[in-house]
């Protein structure tokens, strides 16, 4: 069985329709996408080896990842904020995640930490527990990432004093979350060096209220300020 053939099984098997059956829509449109891909694919002629190869350069090459390890060298960085040298932000543009602060930064990846919640779906980046999903990369740098149980629960403003800055705002209440096992932790501080945690400064009155007053202007409100915004309700 060729691999068109054997996709169109795999998508049956997958719950979807056949294509001549689908509506116009997402389940008929990427059964068509990955099959005319696969089209193509299979007039190549691969062996076995080749085959392989292809698919690996394929599938980084079609999410813009790189081949080989990132060097940061002075050509692999583009200026993306325009500031001084000394605090500029650069962004690699070989792998778009990775970045710096200043023209000698240490280099960071945004994803060496995802943190994995309760549920499957439920997976983020972002800080927990002053433990950060970004990390300094060592060089030669070959981007992974490491998935870090975190458990979830009600934010209780006295048993979470000190951890504002963990609270997650959801649709049925506010939440934060907490590493389950420190141990995981290990592996990832071998790979990386360790980014460590700023915390957020709370932003003055006179900043909130000139927050509120740009906002009111882009969506064309009256000039004035919610109290409870300026009040950090």
């Amino acid at each position: 069985m060729g691999c068109v053939e054997h996709a169109k099984k795999e998508f049956l098997h997958a719950g979807y329709k056949p294509i001549e059956e689908e509506e116009d829509g997402p389940n008929k449109w990427i059964q068509e996408n990955v099959l005319e891909l696969l089209e193509v694919f299979a007039k190549q002629g691969h062996s076995g080896s080749s085959a392989n190869y292809a698919v690996s350069c394929f599938s980084k090459l079609a999410l813009q990842k790189p081949l080989t390890s990132i060097k940061c060298t002075d050509d692999e960085w583009n200026d993306v904020a325009g500031g001084s040298e000394d605090d500029n932000i650069f962004q690699n543009n070989r792998l778009s995640s990775v970045f710096k602060v200043g023209k000698d930064g240490k280099p960071y990846y945004l994803d060496a930490i995802v943190w994995q919640g309760p549920e499957e779906y439920d997976t983020f980046t972002g800080n927990v527990e002053k433990v950060c999903s970004r990390q300094y990369i060592k060089l030669p740098f070959t981007p992974k990432t490491f998935y870090i149980d975190a458990t979830r629960e009600l934010y209780d403003k006295e048993k979470h004093k000190g951890r504002e800055d963990d609270v997650v705002s959801c649709g049925d209440g506010d939440y934060v979350y907490s590493i389950k096992d420190r141990e995981q932790l290990k592996e990832v501080f071998e790979y990386y060096d360790e980014f460590k945690y700023i915390p957020r400064p709370k932003p003055t009155k006179e900043e909130m209220e000139e927050f509120c007053k740009e906002q009111s202007k882009q969506s064309d409100a009256p000039d004035s300020c919610n109290d409870s915004c300026c009040n950090g309700g």
